[in-house]
């Protein structure tokens, strides 16, 4: 069973861990239309999907981001740990999206080596052990509990860092809270 989703459409709905925070701004921001205040430097990292269909509605300087197929970290921790150390953060969201194109990549098997095959170049041999050497290693399964498992990973990883897990549903471009409950 998927965890509810925090709809924030109200500050008042912003959990109490996350105000006065740059997560209550990112959501005051994305979902809010909060004014913008003047950034000199990044307050928070946003880890998300590569997916071309979300776009945050943030200021400038407000966040590094890092953009992953289903928003997986696992192989961008070292520029996670660059954020912390030398920008010098204490705070992520991780923002998955429903609809996630890294959610059962084995039924898209045929259309990823086809469009290998067609755009790139690659025989049919190289495009299948491409896509077995690397299906494994995407698949996220649940859009919604890969996002919970990566944020629980990383406060492991990182325990003075504050990280939210987030969904970002496709439909009506909104930010909602993950429920942890």
């Amino acid at each position: 069973m998927a965890a509810p989703l925090i709809k924030i459409d109200d500050a008042a709905k912003i959990p109490d861990a996350y105000r006065n925070t740059p997560i209550e701004d990112l959501l005051g921001y994305h979902n809010l239309n909060k004014s913008f205040k003047n950034y000199q430097k990044a307050e928070m990292l946003i880890g998300m999907c590569m997916d071309n269909r979300k776009h945050l509605n943030i200021p400038d300087n407000f966040a590094y981001i890092i953009r992953s197929g289903g928003a997986n970290l696992r192989y961008s921790e070292f520029r996670v740990s660059y954020a912390i150390a030398v920008g010098d953060l204490s705070h992520i969201v991780l923002i998955g999206h429903n609809n996630c194109g890294m959610v059962n990549l084995m039924a898209r098997k045929e259309l990823f080596i086809n469009g290998l095959i067609r755009n790139a170049g690659w025989t049919r041999e190289e495009a299948e052990d491409h896509f077995y050497h690397y299906e494994p290693i995407h698949e996220i399964g649940n859009e919604i509990h890969f996002i919970l498992s990566e944020t629980n990973r990383l406060r492991l990883r990182y325990p003075k860092v504050v990280i939210a897990p987030i969904l970002y549903l496709v439909e009506d471009n909104s930010l909602n809270l993950i429920s942890e409950d």
